[in-house]
């Protein structure tokens, strides 16, 4: 079963109370993804993922529900090697800074556990095509292969057509 790293603003959409059409068009797409295709797959976080959802700058009406969503699932560590692969990537800058928090731990924390799929609609750091040359790069220094950062609407697992 592949795994998936659910990263913060996957859950923030699941919840989100904006009414921008981007925002609706998005809480759809995740909701829909999270009923139909997250059974298909084994399903991990971080604490950095609880951290930045506890945050009190999210509206109340968007913490709670989005933290209830993180009940059942595993939670992957953040050791040294995380914060190690945080840093280079912060230095080499395929991510912006702080490596304690942040884009670069989602990112070091699913290369280091080697997760398959990276899932998230931050399409400014995590999600862009322009950084996939400069991250694979990278991880061919560390010998490690790369999670396919993808939002929900392309991790769709096809059901078998007779």
């Amino acid at each position: 079963m592949a795994r998936v790293y659910l990263e913060t603003s996957f859950f923030s959409q699941c919840v989100t109370i904006r009414k921008a059409t981007v925002d609706r068009g998005r809480r759809e797409t995740s909701l829909n993804w999270w009923r139909t295709q997250s059974k298909a797959f084994e399903l991990l976080v971080s604490d950095e993922v609880l951290r930045e959802l506890s945050d009190p700058a999210f509206p109340e009406a968007v913490r709670r529900p989005a933290i209830s969503m993180l009940h059942g699932l595993k939670v992957l560590g953040l050791d040294a090697e995380v914060a190690g692969v945080a840093e280079l990537f912060v230095h080499e800058k395929v991510m912006p800074g702080p490596a304690v928090e942040g884009d670069a731990l989602h990112l070091a924390v699913s290369l280091v556990h080697r997760m398959d799929y990276l899932l998230t609609w931050n399409q400014r750091h995590l999600a862009n095509p322009n950084k996939r040359t400069h991250l694979a790069v990278i991880c061919a220094r560390l010998n490690l292969v790369p999670p396919q950062i993808v939002t929900p609407d392309l991790l769709i697992v096809e059901a078998d057509h007779d």
